[in-house]
């Protein structure tokens, strides 16, 4: 997800799974959340600006922050991983600095948990037809569309997600954050593990399916079923691979995925994430229901919960709410409809994107998520 690209196409849904009737338990801390990044923010630009947000997130009730930490061909931390490919180890806006620890280290006064949120994941630039510092350094690592051009969807251009040596490299980014931060978790979004279906046909994509499929070629129709399911599926492959890597080195690291709404997500990202959430490799879901108007977020809530979380536990799931966009923020009845909607369906918390628009709720917020509250105005939802 991100401020220069929010997708928020609406969908329905064909699943026919039903959700598990189940209530989250008062003992389970609900996940009240914000990410926060360095795009549109001046948060990570010094370690006291910091140090305000985070004491601002505490004061408010949120308990969870997830910190973009990988974007544009750079990381907020000082990478060794991605100073062999780039030869840049971190983004020239944090130089001297470690904005990563930074906020780990104003965390744990509040005990508010730290995701390192890998924002870009498989997208190598934005707004750059050469696809930036990573497909300069490693040509090959780029995926291409069926034209030969490297895959670019919304301004975003990609590696190739099925590329050995591109997955190594993701593998090791997180891995690196994993060995070397006191994190809680990690979380994937709308570009992790992810590729455009426009995407797939470099030479190394193809051949792989060349070898599955008897020697056929890919469809040229990108959307086709089988060829979108063939590419969802090996996606789901490195996701477990890389979840299996990730438990080995930190048991009690907490994964975390904020895919687009399904199945929109898969059609166009190739993210299957219910899939994801059948083999058992999510601790946390946070599908990003942004939506401007509250009949349509209903809809969508409506559609993960009844048809899309199958038995996945449901105090797993948290919707990510969108709070601020460009010149957009809901008002205050629109996002009182969204929480209210989201406890009466027994989902005690949320995710918002992002925290500049946490500033300007500050005492709603309060009320929200400083005290338990009772909502009478449940029964007046439609």
């Amino acid at each position: 997800m991100t401020l220069i690209a929010c997708d928020t196409t609406e969908n329905s849904n064909n699943s026919d799974q039903q959700v598990s009737d189940t209530t989250i338990t008062p003992e389970v801390e609900a996940v009240r959340g914000v990410w926060l990044t360095n795009v549109a923010s001046e948060v990570l630009d010094s370690k006291e600006n910091i140090k305000e947000a985070v004491a601002l997130c505490d004061k408010l009730g949120f308990n969870t922050i997830f910190v973009v930490t990988w974007n544009r061909a750079h990381t907020i931390y000082p990478s060794r991983v991605l100073e062999r490919v780039t030869g840049k180890k971190i983004s020239d806006r944090f130089q001297g600095r470690d904005p990563l620890a930074e906020v780990i280290e104003a965390a744990k006064k509040y005990d508010i948990k730290v995701f390192a949120w890998f924002e870009f994941g498989f997208a190598s630039s934005y707004d750059d037809p050469t696809g930036g510092p990573l497909i300069k350094a490693k040509p090959h690592w780029a995926s291409l569309d069926k034209n030969g051009m490297i895959t670019s969807k919304n301004k975003f251009q990609w590696m190739n997600a099925f590329h050995p040596e591109v997955q190594d490299f993701i593998t090791d980014l997180i891995v690196e954050t994993v060995e070397n931060y006191d994190i809680d978790g990690i979380q994937g979004d709308d570009r992790l593990p992810a590729l455009p279906s426009n995407g797939g046909y470099s030479e190394y994509t193809v051949e792989l399916y060349k070898s599955e499929h008897n020697g056929n070629k890919p469809p040229s129709n990108e959307k086709d079923y089988e060829w979108v399911k063939w590419r969802s599926n090996k996606l789901n492959i490195f996701l477990k691979n890389l979840v299996d890597e990730l438990k080995i080195k930190d048991p009690e690291l907490i994964i975390s995925m904020a895919p687009s709404i399904y199945p929109w997500s898969e059609e166009n990202y190739l993210q299957d994430w219910p899939t994801w959430l059948n083999m058992g490799v999510v601790d946390l879901i946070i599908p990003q229901v942004y939506r401007y108007d509250f009949k349509s977020y209903k809809k969508e809530m409506d559609n993960i919960l009844e048809k899309q979380l199958g038995q996945f536990d449901n105090k797993g799931f948290y919707p990510g709410v969108l709070l601020q966009v460009n010149e957009f923020n809901p008002d205050q009845q629109f996002l009182d409809s969204m929480i209210n909607y989201n406890r009466k369906k027994n989902v005690n918390g949320e995710v918002f994107f992002f925290y500049e628009g946490i500033k300007k709720y500050k005492e709603y917020f309060k009320s929200k998520y400083g005290e338990p509250v009772d909502f009478p105005e449940y029964n007046k939802i439609k």
